[in-house]
């Protein structure tokens, strides 16, 4: 019987923790972070070699050479080797310069994500800050989880247009389930840690049993709304086209402690259901009372 109370008492501290856990990745935006930091810095950079090296020409079309040639120079049939040398270079950096151009147009920004509100990063960029202190732009949107139709660049191919408005279905969906299951968990697990107590103060192996199964059970909602997370982000940097919704190669991306309190609420509720599934079975059985018979009534002599 001794044993049979600390697991329960066990189950269903570690099942209060991840309920406590599970809160906290609920109500906080730290899910997932991007820092921009380096490529806006790199922009800045490329943006101030345009501006004071006035003997190149960016260009878009790669077929054009990156700096016009002098007047009265000729080209040579047989190049040597470190002419081949030097022309591989200019490609390279003809190639780089519209690459640069595309990816500097767009405004990249340090944000972190949520459930409900996607925000920019305090103190990562100084002219955000500006913006948002001077009240021209909001620190946090929103997460839509109904469908509203986005803006989109115009003249675009019809087809490209058809793709990125199903998209757009695709990752809703995806959002959806994921705030669905981990409130699906979190309420299971919150009534399986009533019953559970309710047993406790009952000796009802029964219930203990029943909390043990509800806490697995808000655990498999929790697998499937985090399963459901990563491949919403994961769908959101691979949709296409890549140039409108893909991030460089230097931005830093990744998960943030947010999405690690849901992993270790997780955890701890699948360990908490072990726990309160098995306290039944380590409970010592109660002694039956031995039964008398009555001795047999032979030819009617007792």
């Amino acid at each position: 019987m001794a044993a049979m109370k600390i697991l329960t008492g066990a189950g269903l501290f570690l099942a209060l923790c991840s309920l406590a856990l599970l809160a906290m990745a609920i109500c906080t935006d730290h899910w997932y972070e991007t820092d921009a930091r380096r490529h806006r810095e790199r922009c800045k950079n490329y943006a101030n070699n345009k501006r004071k090296d006035p003997g190149f020409i960016y260009i878009s079309n790669h077929n054009l050479p990156l700096r016009m040639p002098p007047k009265g120079t000729v080209e040579r049939k047989n190049p040597g080797p470190s002419d081949g040398a030097l022309l591989r270079g200019k490609r390279q950096v003809v190639a780089a310069a519209p690459a640069m151009e595309s990816q500097c147009s767009r405004q990249f920004n340090s944000t972190i994500s949520g459930l409900w509100r996607k925000c920019l990063r305090e103190g990562f960029d100084l002219e955000t800050e500006e913006f948002i202190y001077k009240g021209l732009i909001q620190r946090c949107t929103s997460v839509k989880y109904h469908y509203t139709s986005s803006i989109l660049p115009r003249n675009l191919p019809i087809n490209i247009t058809k793709t990125i408005r199903q998209d757009e279905w695709h990752a809703l969906h995806l959002r959806r389930m994921t705030a669905g299951f981990v409130g699906m968990a979190i309420s299971i697990i919150l009534f399986g840690w009533v019953i559970g107590v309710l047993g406790c103060c009952q000796q009802h192996d029964l219930m203990q049993y029943v909390a043990g199964l509800l806490f697995l059970m808000g655990g498999t909602c929790c697998i499937i709304s985090l399963c459901t997370c990563v491949a919403g982000i994961n769908f959101e940097l691979s949709r296409y086209p890549r140039y409108l919704y893909g991030l460089p190669e230097d931005i830093s991306h990744g998960y943030g402690w947010s999405m690690f309190c849901a992993w270790g609420g997780l955890g701890l509720t699948l360990l908490a259901g072990f726990l309160c599934t098995l306290a039944p079975s380590v409970s010592s059985p109660t002694p039956t009372r031995s039964t008398s018979h009555k001795p047999r009534h032979e030819n009617g002599s007792v």
